[in-house]
């Protein structure tokens, strides 16, 4: 969270008619998304691993409920945090989270899977730094990840809440958010998020077990877009430690943009 960005170029936040526009745009991706769950039960399976799902700033567990509804009936044990709506950073909220991650693993009896939206997928990200032993692989959505808030509209609220240096970063945690964690890491990404500017959720270089994955979507519609929802499933649909990039095909191909990311 100091000056550090994903990728070099100046943080600034998506541009105000985007952030605007969110609400009607996400209300039309909830909408395809119910119309198109019964074609949903096409998508690969999953292996009943154990998938925890964290909402995104200021949001509860009510935002990823038709997210992990649709895991579970393709055979994961996807669960919600159960901690309330995402507003506090701080160090007892990290513990119980780490607490949802140990519980987790525990009732699976293997390593788990942490999907987070926005805020959710930073934390989800630093969980997997924290304990990479536990975690299969993370899958962020629209999420900051980058030290500089520049790159996100709220960032004020965000400051206002917990200021500028929330307690885990004053203990030096939470420093270093465009290193991905050691495990299998994706990032799903839109360049009209009206939110966080898709350059502050990119991740930079060309890891063999990272990638980006652009969507067609808006930022508060990402949790119940049917591209992400496939990307999602595709992602954890993969045998553990077989982990390959994303490479849609056949119709796949009209549905994801294909755009260079810098």
């Amino acid at each position: 969270m100091n000056a550090t960005t994903t990728i070099e170029a100046e943080a600034r936040p998506p541009h105000t008619l985007l952030m605007l526009t969110e609400p009607p745009r996400a209300m039309g991706e909830l909408a395809s998304f119910y119309a198109l769950r019964p074609l949903m039960r096409r998508l690969p399976k999953g292996d009943g691993h154990g998938v925890l799902v964290l909402p995104g700033f200021m949001a509860s567990d009510s935002s990823t409920a038709p997210l992990r509804s649709l895991l579970n009936s393709l055979g994961y044990d996807a669960v919600g945090w159960n901690l309330g709506r995402n507003v506090r950073v701080d160090n007892a909220r990290i513990a119980a989270m780490m607490a949802c991650v140990d519980t987790l693993h525990e009732r699976t009896g293997g390593k788990i899977s942490i999907v987070g939206w926005s805020l959710g997928g930073v934390f989800a990200r630093e969980l997997a730094k924290l304990a990479p032993e536990k975690v299969r692989m993370v899958i962020s959505l629209g999420s900051p990840i980058s030290d500089d808030r520049g790159h996100t509209n709220a960032r004020r609220l965000f400051e206002y809440l917990n200021g500028h240096e929330p307690e885990p970063v004053r203990e030096g945690q939470f420093r270093d958010l465009g290193k991905a964690p050691p495990v299998p890491t994706t990032s799903i990404l839109t360049k009209a998020d009206g939110v966080v500017h898709w350059r502050g959720s990119v991740q930079a270089g060309d890891h063999e077990h990272c990638e980006n994955i652009e969507v067609y979507a808006s930022h508060c519609g990402l949790g119940v877009n049917p591209a992400v929802a496939f990307a999602v499933a595709d992602r954890l649909a993969q045998p553990e430690g077989k982990w390959r990039k994303f490479s849609p095909r056949g119709i796949a191909n009209l549905i994801f943009p294909r755009s260079r990311l810098h």
